[in-house]
């Protein structure tokens, strides 16, 4: 996940410039199939600027990943998540996260996340293959991260937080749904502090081709499935046919922790004791 938004020239070692046209008459999308195959072969598109029109092909010589099974909450993390500090969803605000995520910051005023790329992402979240996940405090979208899943690997592409912690406790929900549904791989693209403290580690790129290659074939259920598990109960039910997740912003908060997708015998026989944020922190300590 580039959370930095600024990429050294040094990591561009595979660089294809797509000059627009100058009468177009908005961002001009990347077709879908175009950044699956883009992703199937360890490649990504980045932008020098949020209005910049042209988008560059990156190909990094070191890859950041996050071992899933080796990943590791600290206590403080764990703590935090049976708190149920924050209200989390999936895909709700999928056009939220992505605009959080390219917002200037104060030690990064220019973001790499063009309205291009901004639009060509919402296409690929209305085609399936693209995600969020949310933190919200109260009505406020507190944190979160969108990314790209392709077979059993999900490419992180950013992060956000506005109150502390909630792009980690997005992270370790991430994390729990992809060791649920029988994801293999993690990328992150390119190594930070904020990531290396979260377990990430660095492999040549050759190394995360290999992994890539090898992650291949079909899942065991969806991340919308596993989040269904997570976030009504331990029986399950929602998401089961894809649904199950808040379909907005206001939608997601008022659902009281349940997605709306999850019926009524869900809502009866999930454990009063046990909220998601629990069962997300108790899929960790299990596999310790």
């Amino acid at each position: 996940m580039a959370t930095d938004c600024v990429i050294a020239a040094q990591y561009r070692a595979r660089t294809c410039y797509d000059v627009l046209s100058m009468h177009a008459p908005g961002p001009v999308t990347i077709p879908v199939e175009t950044l699956l195959m883009a992703y199937r072969q360890g490649v990504f598109p980045m932008a020098d600027g949020r209005d910049d029109p042209e988008v560059f092909w990156v190909e990094p010589r070191q890859r950041a990943i996050i071992p899933l099974d080796s990943f590791h909450p600290s206590h403080s993390l764990l703590k935090l998540l049976r708190q149920d500090r924050f209200h989390v969803t999936f895909d709700a605000d999928f056009d939220g996260v992505i605009a959080a995520c390219a917002a200037p910051r104060p030690d990064h005023p220019e973001s790499w996340i063009s309205q291009r790329i901004a639009a060509s992402y919402l296409q690929l979240h209305a085609s399936g293959h693209a995600h969020s996940i949310e933190c919200w405090h109260g009505s406020e979208l507190a944190g979160g991260l969108y990314g790209v899943a392709i077979d059993r690997v999900f490419c992180g592409e950013s992060m956000f937080a506005r109150r502390d912690n909630a792009s980690k406790v997005a992270l370790a929900w991430l994390v729990a749904l992809m060791r649920r549904a029988g994801y293999l791989l993690l990328d992150c693209q390119f190594m930070t502090q904020h990531l290396r403290s979260l377990g990430a580690v660095e492999i040549p790129q050759v190394d995360y081709l290999r992994l890539l290659a090898g992650s291949r074939g079909m899942l065991g259920e969806s991340l919308a499935q596993a989040f269904a598990h997570y976030s009504c109960g331990a029986g399950g039910g929602a998401g089961a046919a894809g649904g199950g997740v808040a379909s907005g912003a206001a939608t997601a908060v008022a659902s009281g922790g349940m997605p709306p997708g999850c019926t009524a015998a869900d809502r009866t026989a999930r454990d009063p004791a046990s909220s998601p944020g629990k069962r997300i922190a108790q899929s960790f300590t299990q596999t310790s």
